[in-house]
């Protein structure tokens, strides 16, 4: 008996350090919590929002919201532009904890958003510390170059925003 628990005890262990290892290692579409990857009407932004800064605090690393819809081609244009990228994804997600906000028809989610200055346009970004303090808002056509987003400006946008 004692011995059939401490098997559970090690497999529940191991399958709780994989899963660690899984968010926190070279981050994959799959390994993101799901309010990196989607914009959901049904998702609470203050609920994920609390839980990206928790993560920000283990992790050392800054809060970027971004607010959109999966009505919005330039958030698909963004998505694809960081995923096609290996380098800039991987610098992208070990600089910020991700967090996608709907703004739609079905949720605008107004009330978690009122504490921010006006978006600009869609998709539009927030930083925040780790304490989620606003540092800055950030209209992401700043990304542009010739109508297309730039490795360039994303890098120096990363840049300034490692951890120390």
């Amino acid at each position: 008996m004692l011995n059939k628990i401490l098997q559970r005890t090690i497999i529940s262990i191991i399958l709780c350090v994989a899963s660690f290892a899984t968010i926190y290692a070279e981050p994959t579409s799959q390994a993101l919590p799901v309010f990196s990857r989607v914009y959901d009407p049904a998702r609470s932004p203050i609920n994920d929002g609390n839980e990206a800064l928790k993560i920000a605090q283990r992790t050392n690393r800054k809060v970027l919201i971004e607010v959109g819809g999966d009505w919005c081609a330039w958030c698909h244009r963004l998505d694809k532009f960081i995923h096609s990228h290996p380098q800039l994804k991987k610098d992208f997600f070990n600089t910020f904890v991700l967090v996608k906000v709907n703004v739609s028809e079905a949720n605008d989610n107004k009330e978690f958003l009122k504490v921010f200055p006006p978006a600009l346009g869609y998709p539009h970004m927030y930083v925040t510390d780790k304490n989620g303090k606003i540092l800055e808002s950030k209209d992401t056509a700043d990304f542009l170059d010739k109508k297309r987003y730039s490795v360039k400006k994303f890098y120096t946008f990363i840049d300034k925003w490692k951890s120390d």
